[in-house]
């Protein structure tokens, strides 16, 4: 394979210094002028019909306006839905009359400073007349009381391929798990926020810093019947989302308020806004029955995922999917039977959150894995490595191919860096009467984008100016990963320039070309990498032939490289600029292409993590003394940046597994309203994440590359329960493994 420049490098990102040194301009810095300050209210109780006098609120100086369910427009959207095409049950409105969960929306303040705002929420009198909560899966099940509509369901489907039941009547063993994963807060640096206001030219402005900016320009124009044309939605420096920013929270309600005012406001939220007001990971409660073979072949699998939705149905179809589609895509199950059912209930509704579905689609089944293996006493990596899928596999449900998948390479490659032979023989030679050692690992797949299920393209602008400098327009929204600087790498690279000559654009509606789907479904390496990749080999070959055409010399006598094109064997050269004044000034054309480019292709993404615990039976607290993660991306475009994203998603999914939730009672009142009861790993907590990638180049993604950010949350949390089930020989299939947790089955075991 021909040497790379540009792509495969530890580039800095450009904007590392300005954050480190906090030059860097977030929306809660941006001042208007005659700018004015907003803030939701939000609800205090899971479910009611409010009546609220904002009589008191008004009179207080300062206070502009207080919106409420009779001031708005109803029109109902999903905030969930990311383009027009995408029939999504419609069922919010921008403030309600009836809360259904404790941090609903129920009135908007405006007022000229922060303070007035606080002031003025304090003075509203707010009467609840209380319903009937459904809390939990098992409630709304009942149907006892019923949050909408005429049942609590809001989504159900199954997917299926070959005869589970028959297969099941030929094993000799079937084992059986069921277990729980938890809501989960996304927990971004940035809370919540947002700024709206008119422009010179009269186009309602929204600065967000958001993961999908055409989707806030189509709800804001649908809500407020305004034309697209109309409203201009700007991505913002964004201090973290993880999927928490993915929906239109607060986006349509601010420009509601500018665009009612005349006048430029901010929206924000503290954390315990953010916590209650905006989205969840999806609790899940999943069985999973499979069935094997004594030599240790799996012979079908059937799994039931309940789901918590939430109050409104937001992502409850796509979760549903997004769980049951990936568990045909790691292992070599040809008869299986996957049950989805999402429920209403009177909590916070469900969202993107990191992985997307995969984090609760292997929490329980790489456990059941585990649990098979042990019932034929064999090692659980080898018993992976008999049911794995290989190079080239068939999504037996006649999903995409699975590509040129290194998941059985992960596993081999991890065994050996991680000494797994020897230390699962001997690591409970450490064993104290307080202390026990144990290691587990486990396996997890991604995809990358919406290629057989969505709409899934992307357009570039790219353009070299005289100077030799080189635009790139493209909507893509950077979350502080480094997606400008990949995008610039893979530019650099296809024109074969210095990566400084080259400019990347994050999204900007009025400025950037459309695409389809924003920063969702872990496609924006694979699909915008691969725009970007695709205009920069065109724009390079009209170098190459606007020089020939200037010239009149053939393209084969003819290099283009470092920026600069010439002839062979000459020593004039060209920069890349010079040939585009050059046409400009001959032929009256721009050195420019505009491209647009669809997913060749939406190939799976595998991981591996092995992980070593240790566990005090005394307390239950669990440590994690050293984690292995090991992926299959295809290609490191900038492997600096892939460390950090495998980093920061063990990060997120160690704290899924020990102590990271959404803490709501029998009632629907949520306990953990700050960072000091909703808890994080700190640093000390945190151990060495050592990180592996297998590159062996993926034909349809640019430069062979494959997506990592969200599969880098998912197997360290199932890696990590196996450990400690193996420490203490128990079978704990909760989310997370809390020091209660473990007690109880270290007690039960007793």
């Amino acid at each position: 394979m021909e040497e790379l420049k540009y792509v495969g490098k530890s580039i800095i990102k450009d904007d590392t210094y300005d954050k480190a040194t906090g030059k860097t301009k977030f929306i809660c810095d941006m001042k208007r002028h005659n700018m004015l300050y907003a803030k939701l209210v939000l609800s205090e109780k899971p479910h009611a019909e409010i009546e609220m006098d904002k009589s008191e609120a008004l009179n207080i100086e300062g206070i502009e306006a207080v919106y409420t369910y009779d001031d708005i427009p109803h029109v109902l959207y999903n905030s969930h839905e990311w383009f027009a095409g995408g029939n999504q049950y419609k069922d919010e409105y921008l403030l309600c009359n009836r809360a259904r969960f404790v941090g609903d929306r129920i009135a908007l303040v405006v007022g000229k400073s922060k303070r007035v705002v606080e002031e003025a929420i304090s003075k509203l009198s707010i009467g609840y007349k209380e319903l009937e909560s459904v809390v939990g899966i098992k409630q709304a099940k009942e149907n006892k009381a019923i949050i909408k509509n005429d049942s609590n369901v809001a989504f159900s489907k199954s997917i299926n391929c070959g005869d589970y039941e028959e297969e099941f009547k030929k094993a000799d063993y079937i084992i059986k798990d069921s277990g729980k994963t938890q809501k989960i807060h996304h927990s971004a640096i940035e809370p919540h926020i947002c700024l709206s206001e008119i422009d010179e030219h009269g186009s309602l402005v929204v600065w967000s810093p958001c993961q999908t900016a055409f989707q806030i320009q189509y709800h804001v124009a649908s809500v407020l019947n305004i034309p697209f044309n109309k409203v201009r939605v700007i991505k913002a420096v964004m201090g973290g989302s993880f999927g928490g920013k993915g929906q239109t929270v607060l986006e349509p309600i601010c420009a509601f308020a500018a665009y009612t005012l005349n006048r430029p406001v901010m929206l924000y939220m503290d954390r315990k806004d953010a916590i209650l007001g905006t989205r969840s990971r999806n609790a899940t409660e999943i069985s999973v029955e499979t069935a094997i073979s004594k030599e240790g072949k799996i012979l079908a699998r059937k799994i039931i995922a309940d789901i918590d939705g939430g109050a409104y149905h937001t992502n409850s179809t796509a979760v549903a999917m997004a769980i049951g589609k990936k568990l045909f895509r790691m292992y070599d199950i040809q008869n299986q039977y996957f049950q989805g059912n999402s429920y209403y209930t009177n909590t916070i509704p469900g969202g993107a959150c990191r992985g997307y579905g995969s984090p609760q689609a292997h929490a329980i089944t790489e456990i059941n894995i585990d649990n098979a293996a042990k019932k034929i006493r064999m090692d659980p990596c080898e018993f992976r490595l008999n049911n794995l899928v290989k190079e080239g596999a068939k999504d037996p449900t006649g999903g995409t191919d699975i590509g040129n998948t290194k998941i059985r390479q992960c596993v081999i490659n991890g065994m050996e860096d991680f000494d797994w032979k020897n230390k699962r023989q001997n690591i409970k030679t450490k064993d104290t009467d307080r202390y026990a050692y144990g290691v587990g690992m486990a396996c997890a797949v991604h995809g990358n984008g919406y290629m057989g299920a969505y709409p899934d393209f992307s357009n570039v602008d790219m353009s070299i100016f005289a100077d030799g400098s080189v635009l790139v327009k493209i909507g893509i929204h950077d979350q502080g990963c480094g997606t400008v600087t990949t995008m610039q790498q893979i530019a650099a690279e296809s024109l074969d320039i210095n990566v400084d000559k080259v400019r990347v654009l994050e999204v900007d509606t009025l400025a950037t070309p459309y695409d389809s789907a924003g920063t969702q479904a872990s496609r924006v390496t694979f699909v915008c990498g691969g725009a970007v990749k695709s205009a920069g080999e065109n724009l390079r070959k009209k170098v190459i032939d606007s020089f020939c055409k200037l010239k009149g010399y053939s393209e084969d006598d003819v290099i283009a490289s470092n920026g600069f094109v010439y002839q062979k064997n000459s020593d004039k050269k060209y920069s890349y600029g010079d040939v585009a004044v050059e046409l400009e000034t001959k032929h009256s054309q721009s050195m420019s292409v505009f491209e647009r480019y669809e997913s060749p292709a939406n190939p799976a993404t595998h991981a591996a993590s092995f992980a070593e615990v240790k566990v005090d039976k005394y307390t239950g607290y669990v440590e994690v003394i050293d984690l292995l993660a090991v992926h299959d991306i295809g290609k490191s475009i900038n492997p600096q940046i892939v460390e950090g994203q495998i980093q920061g998603g063990a990060h997120m999914s160690l704290g899924m597994a020990l102590l990271e939730e959404i803490d709501i009672d029998k009632n629907g009142y949520v306990k953990s309203t700050n960072f000091s009861k909703y808890h994080l790993l700190n640093a000390p907590q945190m151990p060495e994440v050592r990180v592996m990638t297998i590159e062996e180049n993926e034909p349809f993604g640019p430069y062979g590359a494959k997506s990592v950010g969200e599969l880098a949350a998912v197997a360290p949390a199932p890696a990590v329960l196996n450990a400690i089930n193996f420490a203490l020989d128990t079978n704990i299939t909760i989310y997370p493994a809390t020091p209660e947790v473990v007690m109880n089955a270290i007690s039960n075991k007793k």
